[in-house]
This record gives C-alpha cells, sequence and structure tokens, in this order.
C-alpha cells in the first residue's frame, strides 16, 4: 500500500491517521467509511482478486453511485493500480522510500 499512504499524507493525512486508514482498508474493516466508499471498496478487491467475476451488475452499481464518469475514474484506477503492482512484481521493483508525491 506504498502509494496509497503516498497519497494519503498529500491529502493533509497525519502519519497516525495514514496508518490508521491502510489498517482499516488492509483488514476489510470498512464500517466506518460511508456506503459509497465501501461500495467502492468492495468493487475494488473484486476487480483486483477475481477480475473474471466483475459483472454488468458491478459497474452499473458504481454509475448509480457515483455517476457515470467517476464510476469510469474508479474502474480505470484501480485497473491501472494492478497493472503497476503486476509490473513492479514482475520486475521485483521496491517501493520507493520517499514520498515521492510531496512538495
Amino acid at each position: 500500500m506504498g502509494h496509497s499512504e503516498m497519497l494519503l499524507a498529500v491529502a493533509g493525512l497525519t502519519q497516525e491517521e495514514i496508518d490508521r486508514r491502510a489498517q482499516q482498508l488492509a483488514d476489510g474493516e470498512w464500517s466506518e467509511f460511508s456506503p459509497a466508499e465501501r461500495l467502492a471498496f468492495q468493487f475494488a478487491r473484486k476487480l483486483t482478486t477475481e477480475p473474471w467475476g466483475v459483472t454488468h451488475t458491478d459497474v452499473e452499481a458504481l454509475v448509480e453511485v457515483f455517476g457515470k464518469h467517476r464510476a469510469l475514474d474508479l474502474v480505470w484506477h484501480v485497473a491501472w493500480g494492478n497493472y503497476m503492482t503486476r509490473v513492479a512484481d514482475a520486475f521485483q521493483l521496491p517501493l520507493e522510500t520517499t514520498n515521492v508525491f510531496a512538495r
């Protein structure tokens, strides 16, 4: 979750908040998040772990909650993140040790 943590830092979260959020996301403990966020997390997990299982109904649910453009952004960003992770894993690239997004 290195890049996610970096983006949370750029969004202004403290290290304590980042650690807590990262742990919640990793554990699947999403009860404190809004229904829309939980839907996005569920979709992201499904696209990540069983992409063949994503259905038209899954995408329709995103469109209903987020609208067409934000749903497209969500699908694209999750797919891109999975792509980058697989490329980095294949080449055994380490995560950056510093926040490359910080100013």
